[in-house]
């Protein structure tokens, strides 16, 4: 069964200015229910993360002022909104909803958090838009939970992980792969294991032509025990912060190609959903979707 993390209070509303971006993450569960490709039974709503799994990847300085609300104005504008106990509540369970999902992905090969893929969030800072980075909480309880030996995080948003890379930075046990703009945000880049930037207006053949040269030499040389996929849909032409230009069809043969792998060679994956900023809402819940219908379609 697959399995999706969502929570009404992922649509939390923000200040004027950032509203619509989260109006997918209500859209995208209404949007599967209505074609009927799940029920309510594949939704699941996750409980806040503890602190000391949070404290396996954030430094505790950090995260008490986070928790506290006492981030300095300066950290808050690094983030990009005001915070807030809400939006802290929002991280906390989007986290959770995280590592829930990798217990079902040992189950059943996959599992969706509609939110997440909170990449940009260091050890000690948020940044845009981010505050506790998802994966890398998941990933850290794996390791400690002796779950996993090997992870291998695929990161296909078109901005860099950075905040995943400096977090792993160290740690061979993880393996940071991401694939972004090279003159996107963030303008200071981390240093991923392997990141491949690229050039502004890179199609879908390109990019396609990238990742499937890539991916497999990964799988072959890391030998993960567990893939993290931030399926990042910022990649399409139509976005207005990408600056790709990839059609929705090559967007949706990037995922069928990365879920394809992770099936082929039995290696439960974890699905976040990223960015998307295009301008219609109509074509960020479709391409996101389309991610959901290729993993029903392989999976189930």
């Amino acid at each position: 069964m697959l399995k999706i993390a969502f929570d009404p209070i992922y649509a939390h509303p923000l200040p004027e200015g950032h509203r619509f971006p989260m109006l997918k993450y209500e859209l995208i569960p209404g949007q599967l229910l209505h074609e009927g490709l799940i029920t309510q039974e594949n939704l699941f709503s996750p409980g806040p993360v503890s602190e000391e799994i949070i404290l396996l990847t954030h430094q505790q300085t950090y995260w008490e002022q986070l928790r506290d609300l006492t981030l300095t104005p300066k950290d808050q504008r690094r983030i990009g909104f005001p915070l807030s106990a809400q939006l802290v509540e929002r991280e906390i369970r989007i986290a959770q909803g995280t590592i829930d999902g990798c217990h079902y992905a040992f189950e059943y090969g996959v599992a969706f958090n509609v939110a997440g893929g909170t990449h940009h969030a260091g050890s000690n800072w948020g940044e845009g838009f981010c505050m506790l980075n998802d994966q890398a909480i998941a990933a850290n309880y794996l390791l400690k939970k002796g779950l996993a030996k090997s992870i291998l995080i695929v990161d296909l948003d078109v901005h860099q992980g950075n905040g995943t890379a400096q977090i792993f930075e160290h740690n061979p046990a993880v393996f940071t792969f991401s694939m972004h703009g090279d003159k996107n945000f963030p303008f200071r880049k981390e240093k991923s294991d392997l990141d491949i930037p690229l050039p502004d207006d890179t199609n879908g053949d390109e990019f396609l032509n990238l990742l499937t040269e890539t991916l497999p030499k990964l799988i072959a040389q890391q030998k993960p025990d567990f893939i993290f996929y931030l399926s990042g849909v910022d990649i399409l032409a139509t976005d207005k912060l990408g600056k790709l230009k990839v059609s929705m069809d090559a967007c949706k043969v990037r995922d069928r190609f990365v879920l394809q792998q992770c099936k082929q060679h039995g290696i439960p994956v974890q699905v976040s959903m990223g960015g998307g900023y295009s301008t219609d809402i109509k074509d960020i819940v479709d391409a996101h979707c389309n991610t959901y219908r290729v993993a029903m379609d392989l999976y189930f």
